[in-house]
């Protein structure tokens, strides 16, 4: 991997760069629709190019399961699968130790729960977590860490940031046993809760060891805005300018926009297309729920000079679709929103090009 930091505006923290990876280059800021099973849903290939995006997530848990990773390795690597010859960064498998706590176990030596499928027991280590990833063939491969729940007691958070960074050490390990150094790139995950030592350390501890690039993670899970920013502000200074900061699972437009503020280079969240199915559209002015009757006989494109296919049509159209239970709707905008947001950061690289992010960053309410 290469990461070429072109630019850092004079005014803030944003940052203008690119990232080379083995199926191509991704410029930053950039923002990673997610394709959890190998397929963002409900969109086809060339109208996923058509919104701006150079890269997308898979999920090791997930696709472990379905159709598992030996199916995929057989079948060329995920690529070669689903049939994005462009990069795809691979998820560790530790959000689903979160939002699964309640079934499962875990110590050191991993994670152990049942299957959400078929209730079959899975062990997921360090080593698995990367075996798997390694054999979905991934530009990008994520440390396994351990995710918790915020508010939390120190204690538990400190006991996780721990684990996080043995689990990282572990992982790193694995990598370099079971593949030549450039097969795969591995991202290390930055925890630590709301306790700005913690956070300072644990990057500390991951950049002693070393990694391709730095996620934050163990945030939008149940602290507010202000207190996520702050986590920025307390982490980012503490990693290495010269890598790739990588923000996971955030978020809403202006949460986006708040991660580039601080030096924030990439972005992954399921909110535009699961908000897309859901009848809501992202916009500059705000979100719009297209089911409202208001939308009825409204016949503005969802955006001005949007170039995605559902702002061909018009609003009193797209709500047509969603009050009908036409599967178009939910498509056309799950690609709006996708390209919404790809908009949004290319817009995010002029302005800090410009050294007037600052400026863009004021004009936004969303």
């Amino acid at each position: 991997m290469v990461f070429t930091l072109f630019h850092k505006d004079t005014h803030c923290s944003a940052r203008r760069g690119q990232l080379t990876l083995p199926h191509g280059t991704v410029q930053t800021p950039c923002f990673m629709p997610v394709g959890t099973l190998g397929t963002v849903k409900g969109v086809e290939l060339s109208l996923l190019e058509n919104t701006g995006s150079e890269i997308i997530l898979g999920n090791t848990y997930h696709l472990s399961l379905r159709p598992g990773e030996d199916v995929v390795k057989d079948l060329g690597g995920l690529h070669n699968f689903c049939g994005w010859q462009k990069p795809i960064l691979t998820d560790s498998g530790g959000f689903q130790v979160f939002s699964l706590a309640k079934i499962m176990k875990i110590d050191e030596y991993g994670a152990v729960f049942r299957s959400h499928i078929d209730g079959s027991k899975i062990d997921l280590t360090p080593e698995r977590s990367i075996e798997i990833q390694q054999a979905l063939g991934s530009d990008i491969m994520m440390v396994l860490d351990h995710v918790i729940g915020l508010p939390n007691e120190r204690k538990n958070i400190e006991d996780a940031m721990q684990r996080t960074v043995r689990w990282a050490e572990r992982c790193k390990r694995s990598a370099e046993k079971q593949a030549p150094p450039t097969a795969n790139l591995l991202f290390s995950i930055v925890q630590g809760g709301l306790e700005p030592d913690l956070r300072k350390r644990c990057a500390k501890m991951l950049t002693d060891i070393g990694f391709d690039g730095y996620a934050v993670g163990g945030l939008s899970v149940g602290e507010t805005p202000q207190e996520m920013y702050d986590a920025l502000d307390y982490t980012l200074p503490h990693l290495p300018e010269d890598r790739p900061r990588y923000l996971m699972g955030v978020g809403k437009p202006i949460d986006i926009l708040n991660g580039i503020l601080r030096g924030v280079d990439m972005f992954d969240c399921v909110m535009p297309t699961r908000n897309g199915r859901n009848a809501q559209a992202f916009t500059d002015a705000g979100p719009l729920r297209l089911r409202n009757e208001k939308y009825k006989r409204d016949d503005r494109p969802l955006e001005e000079h949007c170039p995605c296919p559902a702002c061909k049509r018009s609003r009193a159209y797209l709500r047509h679709l969603f009050i009908a239970e036409e599967m178009l709707g939910p498509i056309l905008l799950t690609v709006h929103n996708i390209t919404y947001y790809q908009c949004l950061v290319q817009r995010a690289r002029h302005a800090v090009e410009q050294n007037r992010f600052l400026e863009f960053y004021n004009s936004f309410s969303v």
